[in-house]
Protein backbone atom coordinates (compact mmCIF):
# COMPACT_ATOMS: atom_id res chain seq x y z
CA UNK A 1 0.00 0.00 0.00
CA UNK A 2 2.89 2.12 0.47
CA UNK A 3 3.70 2.37 -2.83
CA UNK A 4 -0.08 3.06 -3.76
CA UNK A 5 -0.11 5.94 -0.85
CA UNK A 6 2.57 8.12 -2.71
CA UNK A 7 1.09 7.69 -5.83
CA UNK A 8 -1.97 9.18 -5.02
CA UNK A 9 0.18 11.97 -2.85
CA UNK A 10 2.04 12.63 -6.24
CA UNK A 11 -0.92 12.84 -8.12
CA UNK A 12 -3.26 14.62 -5.61
CA UNK A 13 -0.39 16.96 -4.70
CA UNK A 14 0.91 18.30 -8.24
CA UNK A 15 -2.72 17.65 -10.35
CA UNK A 16 -4.22 20.55 -13.19
CA UNK A 17 -7.11 22.51 -11.77
CA UNK A 18 -7.80 21.83 -15.38
CA UNK A 19 -7.55 18.87 -17.68
CA UNK A 20 -6.07 19.66 -20.66
CA UNK A 21 -8.88 17.47 -22.47
CA UNK A 22 -12.25 18.50 -24.47
CA UNK A 23 -15.61 17.63 -22.76
CA UNK A 24 -16.95 15.39 -25.44
CA UNK A 25 -20.32 14.86 -22.38
CA UNK A 26 -20.64 18.54 -23.16
CA UNK A 27 -21.11 17.84 -26.67
CA UNK A 28 -25.07 19.48 -26.80
CA UNK A 29 -24.36 22.47 -25.31
CA UNK A 30 -22.83 25.83 -25.15
CA UNK A 31 -19.48 24.64 -24.65
CA UNK A 32 -17.82 26.81 -27.78
CA UNK A 33 -14.78 24.02 -27.72
CA UNK A 34 -17.22 21.39 -28.55
CA UNK A 35 -18.86 23.68 -30.94
CA UNK A 36 -15.61 24.49 -32.91
CA UNK A 37 -14.78 20.19 -33.01
CA UNK A 38 -18.70 19.67 -34.11
CA UNK A 39 -17.83 22.55 -37.16
CA UNK A 40 -14.97 20.84 -37.98
CA UNK A 41 -15.70 17.45 -37.91
CA UNK A 42 -19.47 17.61 -39.83
CA UNK A 43 -18.08 17.11 -43.01
CA UNK A 44 -19.70 20.90 -44.26
CA UNK A 45 -16.11 22.65 -45.90
CA UNK A 46 -16.01 26.14 -44.31
CA UNK A 47 -13.55 29.32 -44.16
CA UNK A 48 -12.39 29.97 -41.37
CA UNK A 49 -14.38 33.51 -41.65
CA UNK A 50 -17.53 30.92 -41.60
CA UNK A 51 -16.52 29.25 -38.48
CA UNK A 52 -16.08 32.51 -36.61
CA UNK A 53 -19.33 33.98 -37.65
CA UNK A 54 -21.08 30.16 -36.39
CA UNK A 55 -19.10 30.86 -32.99
CA UNK A 56 -19.92 34.04 -32.17
CA UNK A 57 -22.44 35.60 -34.70
CA UNK A 58 -20.33 38.51 -35.87
CA UNK A 59 -16.73 38.15 -37.06
CA UNK A 60 -15.04 41.74 -35.84
CA UNK A 61 -11.76 41.73 -34.65
CA UNK A 62 -12.97 40.96 -31.19
CA UNK A 63 -14.36 37.70 -32.16
CA UNK A 64 -11.34 36.88 -34.35
CA UNK A 65 -8.75 37.14 -31.46
CA UNK A 66 -11.03 35.35 -29.64
CA UNK A 67 -11.46 32.58 -31.60
CA UNK A 68 -7.42 32.90 -32.44
CA UNK A 69 -7.18 31.95 -28.78
CA UNK A 70 -9.75 29.42 -28.82
CA UNK A 71 -8.57 27.19 -31.82
CA UNK A 72 -4.82 27.22 -30.15
CA UNK A 73 -6.40 26.28 -27.35
CA UNK A 74 -8.60 23.72 -28.72
CA UNK A 75 -5.97 22.24 -30.91
CA UNK A 76 -3.80 21.42 -27.86
CA UNK A 77 -6.06 19.27 -26.53
CA UNK A 78 -6.90 17.76 -29.21
CA UNK A 79 -2.78 16.71 -29.26
CA UNK A 80 -3.46 15.76 -25.82
CA UNK A 81 -5.90 13.15 -27.25
CA UNK A 82 -4.07 11.23 -29.23
CA UNK A 83 -2.56 9.66 -26.19
CA UNK A 84 -6.48 7.98 -25.20
CA UNK A 85 -6.83 7.15 -29.37
CA UNK A 86 -8.77 4.09 -29.68
CA UNK A 87 -5.61 1.20 -31.15
CA UNK A 88 -8.19 -1.83 -31.06
CA UNK A 89 -9.30 -2.16 -34.53
CA UNK A 90 -7.13 -4.73 -36.52
CA UNK A 91 -7.57 -2.91 -39.85
CA UNK A 92 -5.02 -0.28 -38.35
CA UNK A 93 -1.22 -1.06 -38.19
CA UNK A 94 -0.96 -3.18 -34.88
CA UNK A 95 2.42 -2.74 -34.03
CA UNK A 96 1.13 0.77 -33.34
CA UNK A 97 -1.07 0.00 -30.70
CA UNK A 98 2.11 -2.07 -28.63
CA UNK A 99 4.02 0.68 -29.10
CA UNK A 100 1.89 3.27 -27.46
CA UNK A 101 1.08 0.72 -24.90
CA UNK A 102 5.10 1.23 -24.29
CA UNK A 103 5.74 4.84 -24.48
CA UNK A 104 2.80 5.20 -21.83
CA UNK A 105 4.35 3.05 -19.57
CA UNK A 106 7.62 4.33 -20.18
CA UNK A 107 6.58 7.76 -19.25
CA UNK A 108 4.99 6.39 -15.53
CA UNK A 109 7.95 5.02 -15.08
CA UNK A 110 10.35 7.81 -15.67
CA UNK A 111 7.87 10.51 -13.96
CA UNK A 112 7.92 7.76 -10.85
CA UNK A 113 11.83 7.83 -11.12
CA UNK A 114 11.88 11.75 -11.34
CA UNK A 115 9.64 11.69 -8.45
CA UNK A 116 12.08 9.30 -6.38
CA UNK A 117 9.81 6.53 -6.29
CA UNK A 118 12.55 3.59 -6.97
CA UNK A 119 10.33 1.02 -5.96
CA UNK A 120 7.62 1.70 -7.67
CA UNK A 121 9.73 2.58 -11.05
CA UNK A 122 11.83 -0.74 -11.53
CA UNK A 123 8.83 -2.94 -11.90
CA UNK A 124 6.89 -1.24 -14.12
CA UNK A 125 10.25 -0.25 -16.32
CA UNK A 126 10.44 -4.45 -16.19
CA UNK A 127 7.14 -4.67 -17.76
CA UNK A 128 8.21 -1.91 -19.85
CA UNK A 129 11.16 -4.29 -20.88
CA UNK A 130 9.01 -7.59 -21.65
CA UNK A 131 6.92 -5.02 -23.95
CA UNK A 132 9.55 -3.79 -25.93
CA UNK A 133 11.54 -6.47 -25.73
CA UNK A 134 7.94 -9.04 -27.54
CA UNK A 135 7.35 -6.88 -29.92
CA UNK A 136 11.60 -6.85 -30.89
CA UNK A 137 11.28 -2.67 -30.51
CA UNK A 138 15.27 -2.74 -29.74
CA UNK A 139 15.40 1.19 -29.33
CA UNK A 140 12.75 0.94 -26.72
CA UNK A 141 14.90 -1.79 -24.91
CA UNK A 142 17.84 0.33 -25.02
CA UNK A 143 15.89 2.93 -23.39
CA UNK A 144 14.54 0.69 -20.26
CA UNK A 145 17.94 -1.06 -19.90
CA UNK A 146 19.04 3.19 -19.77
CA UNK A 147 16.78 3.69 -17.12
CA UNK A 148 17.06 0.43 -15.02
CA UNK A 149 20.91 1.10 -14.94
CA UNK A 150 19.73 4.39 -13.44
CA UNK A 151 17.62 2.86 -10.78
CA UNK A 152 19.66 -0.23 -10.24
CA UNK A 153 22.60 1.72 -9.52
CA UNK A 154 20.74 3.98 -7.17
CA UNK A 155 19.11 1.39 -5.16
CA UNK A 156 22.20 -0.74 -4.95
CA UNK A 157 21.31 -3.67 -6.41
CA UNK A 158 24.53 -5.47 -7.76
CA UNK A 159 23.31 -8.36 -9.42
CA UNK A 160 20.32 -7.18 -11.14
CA UNK A 161 22.93 -4.11 -12.28
CA UNK A 162 25.50 -6.37 -13.91
CA UNK A 163 22.73 -8.42 -15.86
CA UNK A 164 20.95 -5.47 -17.00
CA UNK A 165 24.44 -4.30 -18.11
CA UNK A 166 24.97 -7.05 -20.66
CA UNK A 167 21.93 -6.92 -21.67
CA UNK A 168 22.21 -2.99 -22.36
CA UNK A 169 25.50 -3.42 -24.59
CA UNK A 170 24.08 -6.74 -26.52
CA UNK A 171 20.93 -4.41 -27.21
CA UNK A 172 23.14 -1.53 -28.25
CA UNK A 173 25.10 -3.28 -30.65
CA UNK A 174 22.07 -4.99 -32.25
CA UNK A 175 20.60 -1.52 -32.45
CA UNK A 176 23.71 -0.04 -34.34
CA UNK A 177 23.39 -2.97 -36.83
CA UNK A 178 19.45 -2.25 -36.86
CA UNK A 179 20.34 1.12 -37.51
CA UNK A 180 22.60 0.47 -40.45
CA UNK A 181 19.95 -1.28 -42.63
CA UNK A 182 17.54 1.25 -42.00
CA UNK A 183 19.79 4.01 -43.41
CA UNK A 184 20.18 1.59 -46.48
CA UNK A 185 16.74 0.98 -47.02
CA UNK A 186 15.52 4.35 -46.45
CA UNK A 187 18.56 5.74 -48.70
CA UNK A 188 17.01 3.26 -51.16
CA UNK A 189 13.07 4.25 -50.57
CA UNK A 190 14.49 8.36 -50.90
CA UNK A 191 16.35 7.68 -54.22
CA UNK A 192 12.81 6.01 -55.68
CA UNK A 193 10.43 8.26 -54.41
CA UNK A 194 11.41 11.45 -57.12
CA UNK A 195 11.28 10.82 -60.54
CA UNK A 196 11.85 8.00 -63.53
CA UNK A 197 15.80 9.08 -63.99
CA UNK A 198 16.52 8.62 -60.04
CA UNK A 199 14.69 5.54 -59.91
CA UNK A 200 17.03 3.83 -63.02
CA UNK A 201 20.05 5.51 -61.40
CA UNK A 202 19.48 3.04 -58.96
CA UNK A 203 18.96 0.00 -60.39
CA UNK A 204 22.72 -1.25 -60.99
CA UNK A 205 23.44 -1.04 -57.18
CA UNK A 206 20.38 -2.97 -55.75
CA UNK A 207 21.35 -6.40 -55.92
CA UNK A 208 24.61 -4.96 -53.88
CA UNK A 209 21.96 -3.25 -50.96
CA UNK A 210 19.91 -6.65 -50.79
CA UNK A 211 22.43 -8.72 -50.47
CA UNK A 212 24.18 -6.41 -47.92
CA UNK A 213 20.44 -6.59 -46.04
CA UNK A 214 20.15 -9.90 -45.84
CA UNK A 215 24.00 -10.38 -44.46
CA UNK A 216 22.59 -7.96 -42.09
CA UNK A 217 19.58 -10.00 -41.12
CA UNK A 218 21.67 -12.99 -41.26
CA UNK A 219 23.73 -11.45 -38.38
CA UNK A 220 21.02 -10.10 -36.39
CA UNK A 221 17.89 -11.97 -37.15
CA UNK A 222 15.60 -9.15 -35.93
CA UNK A 223 12.18 -8.19 -36.97
CA UNK A 224 13.43 -4.71 -38.24
CA UNK A 225 16.34 -6.70 -39.99
CA UNK A 226 13.68 -8.91 -41.89
CA UNK A 227 11.65 -6.03 -42.47
CA UNK A 228 14.17 -3.75 -44.05
CA UNK A 229 15.15 -6.67 -46.33
CA UNK A 230 11.74 -7.73 -46.88
CA UNK A 231 10.74 -4.72 -47.93
CA UNK A 232 13.76 -3.30 -50.30
CA UNK A 233 13.50 -7.62 -52.28
CA UNK A 234 10.29 -6.21 -52.90
CA UNK A 235 11.13 -2.84 -54.71
CA UNK A 236 14.14 -4.55 -56.42
CA UNK A 237 11.97 -6.56 -58.33
CA UNK A 238 9.21 -4.21 -58.54
CA UNK A 239 11.72 -1.40 -60.53
CA UNK A 240 12.89 -4.00 -63.01
CA UNK A 241 8.98 -5.14 -63.23
CA UNK A 242 9.51 -8.73 -61.60
CA UNK A 243 6.20 -9.08 -60.63
CA UNK A 244 5.49 -12.39 -60.31
CA UNK A 245 8.48 -12.41 -58.21
CA UNK A 246 6.66 -9.97 -56.27
CA UNK A 247 3.85 -12.12 -55.98
CA UNK A 248 6.39 -15.40 -54.43
CA UNK A 249 7.80 -13.23 -51.83
CA UNK A 250 4.38 -11.92 -50.60
CA UNK A 251 2.52 -15.73 -50.06
CA UNK A 252 5.65 -16.99 -48.88
CA UNK A 253 6.06 -14.00 -45.96
CA UNK A 254 1.93 -14.25 -45.49
CA UNK A 255 2.95 -18.35 -44.85
CA UNK A 256 5.60 -17.50 -42.78
CA UNK A 257 3.46 -15.29 -41.08
CA UNK A 258 0.69 -17.67 -39.97
CA UNK A 259 3.17 -20.24 -39.04
CA UNK A 260 4.55 -17.87 -36.37
CA UNK A 261 7.88 -17.17 -37.85
CA UNK A 262 7.11 -13.28 -38.25
CA UNK A 263 6.26 -11.39 -35.15
CA UNK A 264 2.66 -10.77 -36.13
CA UNK A 265 2.55 -8.06 -33.40
CA UNK A 266 4.58 -5.76 -35.53
CA UNK A 267 3.76 -6.97 -39.10
CA UNK A 268 1.85 -5.06 -41.39
CA UNK A 269 -0.15 -7.67 -43.30
CA UNK A 270 -2.09 -4.71 -44.69
CA UNK A 271 1.00 -3.69 -46.94
CA UNK A 272 1.98 -7.64 -47.65
CA UNK A 273 -1.50 -7.73 -48.93
CA UNK A 274 -1.21 -4.33 -51.35
CA UNK A 275 1.55 -5.51 -52.53
CA UNK A 276 -0.01 -8.76 -53.84
CA UNK A 277 -2.86 -7.16 -55.23
CA UNK A 278 -0.24 -4.75 -57.13
CA UNK A 279 1.88 -7.49 -58.52
CA UNK A 280 -1.12 -9.36 -59.94
CA UNK A 281 -2.28 -6.03 -62.01
CA UNK A 282 0.80 -5.24 -62.88
CA UNK A 283 1.14 -8.98 -64.15
CA UNK A 284 -1.56 -8.72 -66.25
CA UNK A 285 -3.69 -10.95 -63.86
CA UNK A 286 -6.65 -9.02 -63.11
CA UNK A 287 -8.71 -11.61 -62.14
CA UNK A 288 -6.96 -13.18 -59.88
CA UNK A 289 -5.82 -9.87 -58.77
CA UNK A 290 -9.50 -8.84 -58.73
CA UNK A 291 -10.87 -11.78 -56.36
CA UNK A 292 -7.69 -11.19 -53.82
CA UNK A 293 -8.61 -7.23 -53.54
CA UNK A 294 -12.15 -8.16 -52.58
CA UNK A 295 -10.78 -10.47 -49.85
CA UNK A 296 -8.16 -8.40 -48.83
CA UNK A 297 -9.90 -5.28 -48.51
CA UNK A 298 -11.17 -6.18 -44.75
CA UNK A 299 -7.55 -5.24 -43.98
CA UNK A 300 -7.93 -1.37 -44.18
CA UNK A 301 -9.84 0.87 -42.51
CA UNK A 302 -12.25 3.60 -44.49
CA UNK A 303 -10.17 6.18 -42.16
CA UNK A 304 -6.61 5.59 -42.96
CA UNK A 305 -4.83 7.09 -45.93
CA UNK A 306 -3.46 3.48 -46.89
CA UNK A 307 -7.29 2.65 -47.79
CA UNK A 308 -7.40 5.21 -50.89
CA UNK A 309 -3.94 3.76 -52.03
CA UNK A 310 -5.34 0.39 -51.92
CA UNK A 311 -8.47 1.66 -53.67
CA UNK A 312 -6.55 3.24 -56.46
CA UNK A 313 -5.25 -0.66 -57.35
CA UNK A 314 -8.51 -2.29 -56.73
CA UNK A 315 -10.37 0.37 -59.44
CA UNK A 316 -7.47 -0.10 -61.51
CA UNK A 317 -8.06 -4.15 -61.22
CA UNK A 318 -11.66 -3.69 -61.93
CA UNK A 319 -10.84 -1.72 -65.33
CA UNK A 320 -8.78 -4.27 -66.21
CA UNK A 321 -10.98 -7.14 -65.94
CA UNK A 322 -14.04 -5.69 -67.49
CA UNK A 323 -15.86 -4.85 -64.74
CA UNK A 324 -16.64 -1.59 -64.99
CA UNK A 325 -20.17 -0.59 -63.14
CA UNK A 326 -17.52 -2.43 -59.83
CA UNK A 327 -14.80 0.20 -61.32
CA UNK A 328 -17.51 3.47 -60.72
CA UNK A 329 -18.57 1.48 -57.40
CA UNK A 330 -15.15 2.22 -56.01
CA UNK A 331 -14.81 5.70 -57.82
CA UNK A 332 -17.30 7.04 -55.89
CA UNK A 333 -16.29 5.35 -52.81
CA UNK A 334 -13.25 6.75 -52.92
CA UNK A 335 -14.92 10.60 -53.76
CA UNK A 336 -16.97 10.46 -50.75
CA UNK A 337 -13.90 8.98 -48.52
CA UNK A 338 -13.58 12.06 -45.60
CA UNK A 339 -9.96 11.78 -46.39
CA UNK A 340 -9.72 12.23 -49.93
CA UNK A 341 -8.96 16.32 -49.84
CA UNK A 342 -6.30 15.10 -47.45
CA UNK A 343 -4.22 13.38 -50.29
CA UNK A 344 -1.29 15.20 -52.67
CA UNK A 345 -2.19 17.62 -56.43
CA UNK A 346 -0.35 14.40 -57.83
CA UNK A 347 -2.72 11.66 -55.89
CA UNK A 348 -6.18 13.98 -56.97
CA UNK A 349 -4.88 14.09 -60.56
CA UNK A 350 -4.48 10.70 -60.29
CA UNK A 351 -8.37 10.38 -59.28
CA UNK A 352 -9.30 12.65 -62.29
CA UNK A 353 -7.75 10.70 -64.71
CA UNK A 354 -8.95 7.52 -63.84
CA UNK A 355 -12.61 8.94 -64.19
CA UNK A 356 -12.06 10.35 -67.31
CA UNK A 357 -10.64 7.29 -69.22
CA UNK A 358 -13.69 6.02 -67.66
CA UNK A 359 -15.64 8.27 -69.11
CA UNK A 360 -14.13 8.12 -72.63
CA UNK A 361 -14.35 4.20 -72.32
CA UNK A 362 -17.99 3.75 -70.93
CA UNK A 363 -19.66 7.13 -71.64
CA UNK A 364 -22.95 5.58 -70.92
CA UNK A 365 -22.16 4.26 -67.60
CA UNK A 366 -20.48 7.67 -66.15
CA UNK A 367 -22.03 9.79 -63.56
CA UNK A 368 -22.41 13.56 -63.81
CA UNK A 369 -19.58 14.98 -64.84
CA UNK A 370 -17.29 17.11 -61.81
CA UNK A 371 -15.46 18.92 -64.99
CA UNK A 372 -15.70 19.75 -68.68
CA UNK A 373 -14.40 16.17 -70.08
CA UNK A 374 -12.76 18.37 -73.05
CA UNK A 375 -11.15 20.81 -70.91
CA UNK A 376 -9.48 17.73 -68.97
CA UNK A 377 -8.07 15.70 -71.87
CA UNK A 378 -6.60 18.76 -73.56
CA UNK A 379 -4.80 19.86 -70.53
CA UNK A 380 -1.84 17.72 -69.09
CA UNK A 381 -1.47 17.97 -65.46
CA UNK A 382 1.80 17.99 -63.81
CA UNK A 383 2.62 14.05 -64.34
CA UNK A 384 4.47 16.00 -67.47
CA UNK A 385 7.03 17.18 -65.38
CA UNK A 386 8.49 13.12 -64.46
CA UNK A 387 7.47 13.03 -68.67
CA UNK A 388 6.29 9.33 -67.97
CA UNK A 389 4.43 7.33 -66.09
CA UNK A 390 0.75 8.67 -65.93
CA UNK A 391 1.96 11.30 -68.67
CA UNK A 392 1.16 8.73 -71.42
CA UNK A 393 -2.10 7.80 -70.67
CA UNK A 394 -2.84 11.83 -70.99
CA UNK A 395 -1.15 11.74 -74.43
CA UNK A 396 -3.10 8.75 -75.67
CA UNK A 397 -6.07 9.98 -73.95
CA UNK A 398 -5.84 13.01 -76.23
CA UNK A 399 -5.18 11.62 -79.11
CA UNK A 400 -8.19 9.28 -78.75
CA UNK A 401 -10.52 12.08 -77.86
CA UNK A 402 -9.53 14.25 -81.14
CA UNK A 403 -10.09 10.73 -82.89
CA UNK A 404 -13.91 10.65 -81.82
CA UNK A 405 -13.83 13.98 -82.46
CA UNK A 406 -13.02 13.77 -85.63
CA UNK A 407 -10.67 16.51 -85.12
CA UNK A 408 -7.92 16.17 -87.63
CA UNK A 409 -5.97 18.80 -87.87
CA UNK A 410 -5.63 18.11 -83.71
CA UNK A 411 -5.06 14.61 -84.31
CA UNK A 412 -2.06 15.78 -86.83
CA UNK A 413 -1.05 18.00 -84.20
CA UNK A 414 -1.31 15.14 -81.56
CA UNK A 415 0.05 12.93 -83.37
CA UNK A 416 3.78 15.03 -83.81
CA UNK A 417 3.72 15.62 -80.32
CA UNK A 418 3.52 11.89 -79.69
CA UNK A 419 6.42 11.02 -81.89
CA UNK A 420 8.60 13.64 -80.55
CA UNK A 421 7.74 12.15 -76.97
CA UNK A 422 8.58 8.39 -77.90
CA UNK A 423 12.21 9.91 -79.43
CA UNK A 424 12.76 11.80 -75.89
CA UNK A 425 11.20 9.88 -73.53
CA UNK A 426 9.92 6.41 -74.27
CA UNK A 427 13.75 4.98 -75.95
CA UNK A 428 14.47 2.37 -73.73
CA UNK A 429 13.42 -1.69 -73.29
CA UNK A 430 10.92 -0.82 -70.58
CA UNK A 431 9.21 1.54 -72.58
CA UNK A 432 7.96 -1.53 -75.19
CA UNK A 433 4.55 -1.55 -74.69
CA UNK A 434 3.99 2.06 -75.29
CA UNK A 435 6.40 2.09 -78.38
CA UNK A 436 4.37 -0.15 -79.60
CA UNK A 437 1.05 0.80 -78.76
CA UNK A 438 2.29 5.24 -80.16
CA UNK A 439 3.11 3.31 -83.49
CA UNK A 440 0.08 1.37 -83.67
CA UNK A 441 -1.69 4.71 -82.90
CA UNK A 442 0.53 6.31 -85.92
CA UNK A 443 -0.50 3.49 -88.35
CA UNK A 444 -4.41 4.87 -87.95
CA UNK A 445 -3.15 8.19 -89.59
CA UNK A 446 -0.78 6.85 -92.11
CA UNK A 447 -3.97 4.14 -93.21
CA UNK A 448 -6.42 7.08 -93.49
CA UNK A 449 -8.46 6.69 -90.59
CA UNK A 450 -9.56 3.68 -92.59
CA UNK A 451 -10.76 0.76 -90.13
CA UNK A 452 -9.75 -2.01 -92.29
CA UNK A 453 -6.28 -0.85 -93.78
CA UNK A 454 -5.59 0.22 -89.86
CA UNK A 455 -6.39 -3.07 -88.30
CA UNK A 456 -4.28 -4.98 -90.95
CA UNK A 457 -0.98 -3.12 -90.79
CA UNK A 458 -0.79 -2.80 -87.41
CA UNK A 459 -1.34 -6.57 -86.75
CA UNK A 460 1.85 -7.59 -86.33
CA UNK A 461 2.25 -4.74 -83.69
CA UNK A 462 -1.16 -5.54 -81.90
CA UNK A 463 1.16 -9.56 -81.40
CA UNK A 464 4.04 -7.81 -80.61
CA UNK A 465 2.39 -6.00 -77.84
CA UNK A 466 0.04 -8.72 -76.59
CA UNK A 467 3.94 -10.42 -76.33
CA UNK A 468 5.55 -7.41 -74.70
CA UNK A 469 6.45 -7.96 -70.73
CA UNK A 470 5.08 -5.64 -68.25
CA UNK A 471 7.60 -2.45 -67.57
CA UNK A 472 8.80 -2.20 -64.30
CA UNK A 473 8.33 0.22 -61.47
CA UNK A 474 11.71 2.26 -62.76
CA UNK A 475 9.98 2.92 -66.28
CA UNK A 476 6.60 3.81 -64.52
CA UNK A 477 3.81 3.30 -67.02
CA UNK A 478 0.87 2.58 -65.93
CA UNK A 479 -2.20 1.45 -68.42
CA UNK A 480 -5.23 2.66 -66.82
CA UNK A 481 -7.42 0.52 -69.46
CA UNK A 482 -5.09 -2.31 -71.32
CA UNK A 483 -3.59 -1.51 -74.58
CA UNK A 484 -4.81 -4.00 -76.16
CA UNK A 485 -8.25 -2.78 -74.94
CA UNK A 486 -7.88 0.61 -76.22
CA UNK A 487 -6.97 -0.55 -79.72
CA UNK A 488 -10.32 -2.34 -80.12
CA UNK A 489 -11.61 0.73 -78.83
CA UNK A 490 -9.70 2.85 -81.57
CA UNK A 491 -11.02 0.70 -83.90
CA UNK A 492 -14.79 0.80 -83.30
CA UNK A 493 -14.10 5.38 -83.59
CA UNK A 494 -12.40 4.26 -87.01
CA UNK A 495 -15.64 2.12 -88.10
CA UNK A 496 -17.94 4.78 -86.54
CA UNK A 497 -16.36 7.41 -88.54
CA UNK A 498 -16.10 5.51 -91.55
CA UNK A 499 -19.81 4.86 -90.96
CA UNK A 500 -20.68 8.82 -90.58
CA UNK A 501 -18.93 9.54 -93.37
CA UNK A 502 -20.58 6.98 -95.73
CA UNK A 503 -23.71 8.34 -94.40
CA UNK A 504 -22.82 12.37 -95.15
CA UNK A 505 -22.09 11.03 -98.45
CA UNK A 506 -25.26 9.62 -99.36
CA UNK A 507 -27.04 12.83 -98.21
CA UNK A 508 -24.61 15.22 -100.12
CA UNK A 509 -25.39 13.19 -103.40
Amino acid sequence: MEDLTNLARIVTDRKLKVLPLLDFAARNSANKEMLLVQLLTDNQPRSQQQIVKALYSKTDKVRQTAFRKLKSRVQQKLLNHLYFLDETDPRHLVSRRYEHQFLSLYLQVNTLYSEGELRAAEPLCRKALRIAQTQELTQYVVLCGQLLRSIYADMRMPVRYQANKELLAKSQKQLALEEEAAQLYWDVKATIAYTVRTRRSILEKMEEHVQKLADLHQQVKSFSTFLYHYRTRLIQEELVGNYEAIIRITADTARQLEQGKINDKRFDKRFNAYMSVYAHFRSRQAAKGLKLAEEYAKYFHYSSINWLYYLEIYLLLAIHAGQYGQALELLGSARKNLHFAKQGTLAQQRWDLYETYMQFVRPEMSPVRMRSFSTFVQTVPDHSRDKQGYNVAVLILQFLHFLRQRDVESILTRLEGLRKYQQRHLRESGNLRSQLFFRMLAVTVKSDFDPVRSEQRAESLLKKLQAAPPPGEAFAEIEIVPYEELWQITLDILRATALYNALQDKVIR
